[in-house]
């Protein structure tokens, strides 16, 4: 069998579709299984165990030329399934001309008409609301079962042996970016936290390398001293790899929190203008949430991150106290 997981989105996105990869090798292990993603992410399946081989589409390069291209490669390969994660017109076009024997994606997707199974995009209700994952794994319930796999992300020992010597000491990691403003607790605040941390602890700052100026920021006004960029240095499998280990991560709620997740790493996650009622919260066995304590009249502002508060004053992740972040690492390590 020759199956295509499609998930062109942004990095956490991937990780996410990633619990497709692990179910399905479980229900079908001799399957041929591709994955087809954006340019820039290939990273992080790169040596996957369980995939045949990572498609690439590099919307950069002219964006419909090269969906034709990928489009004819599709159709070439004959694909038993097509599961299409997204409900985006391109992707949907892809799915819907693959000339696969069964088309999968969501009934929100432009394209769902001419799909073999239309499976209802399901994002809740007031009272519940299904992960991430489990809307994933909605697209092939209906030919294995209804039961949960976690997203996994498999490091090499190159990675692994890349940050091996960062682990003598104890050590905790934080992420301090985010592609959105409101996503992503203030630098001060960070550094703040940072600064409160026990001294036995060494402090990772981890970052893609446009957001080295960030982190070198924090490092250079925070008054912690073992206090390390990283940011830059290591590719998406070797952070992964770092975090696993840590006695903490701390991030926002974007990618590196389902690095974690994919790693089963302890990870606190802070929330400012977003919720983990959304459906995208971590995953990992020991996990903790951090958010204002109050109601605020205008959180959350909207689904997904923007590009400034809307309301100016950005209290959802200002009213947030050093004291909430300390406790979830002395809830982890009741000896400190």
């Amino acid at each position: 069998m020759k199956i295509l997981i499609i998930q062109t989105a942004f990095i956490g996105d991937v990780v996410l579709s990633a619990c497709l990869i692990e179910k399905l090798h479980v229900f079908f292990p001799d399957a041929q299984i591709d994955f087809l993603l954006r340019k820039g992410n290939e990273g992080l399946l790169k040596g996957h165990p369980y995939l045949n081989e990572v498609l690439v589409w590099d919307k950069k390069s002219g964006k419909y030329k090269t969906l034709w291209r990928l489009l004819w490669l599709i159709r070439k390969k004959r694909y038993d399934k097509v599961i299409n994660v997204q409900r985006f017109g391109a992707t949907g076009l892809l799915t819907a001309f693959s000339k696969a024997k069964q088309k999968i994606g969501f009934d929100k997707n432009p394209f769902s008409a001419a799909f073999d199974i239309s499976v209802k995009h399901n994002m809740g209700g007031e009272t519940t609301t299904p992960h991430e994952i489990e809307r994933n794994l909605s697209l092939i319930q209906s030919f294995t079962d209804n039961s949960i796999y976690k997203p996994r992300l498999y490091p090499s020992q190159h990675d692994r042996d890349a940050v091996q010597p960062l682990k003598s000491l104890p050590y905790i990691c934080v992420a301090p970016a985010s592609v959105w403003f409101t996503k992503q607790y203030p630098a001060d605040k960070w550094i703040s936290f940072i600064d409160k941390l026990p001294p036995q602890y060494i402090v990772y700052l981890l970052g893609a390398p446009g957001e080295g100026r960030l982190c070198e920021g924090i490092q250079q006004k925070s008054k912690k001293k073992n206090l390390i960029s990283l940011a830059g240095q290591l590719n998406f499998l070797q952070s992964a790899a770092l975090m696993q280990d840590a006695v903490m991560n701390y991030v926002n709620d974007s990618a590196p929190m389902h690095f974690a997740s994919a790693m089963n790493a302890p990870v606190t996650v802070v929330y400012c203008s977003t919720i983990p009622a959304f459906g995208y919260g971590p995953l990992s066995d020991k996990k903790y949430i951090v958010e204002i304590q109050e109601p605020l009249y205008c959180r959350p502002c909207g689904l997904h991150g923007l590009r400034q508060c809307p309301e100016k004053h950005f209290k959802c992740a200002r009213l947030i106290r050093d004291e909430q972040l300390l406790e979830t690492l002395m809830n982890a390590c009741p000896t400190e």
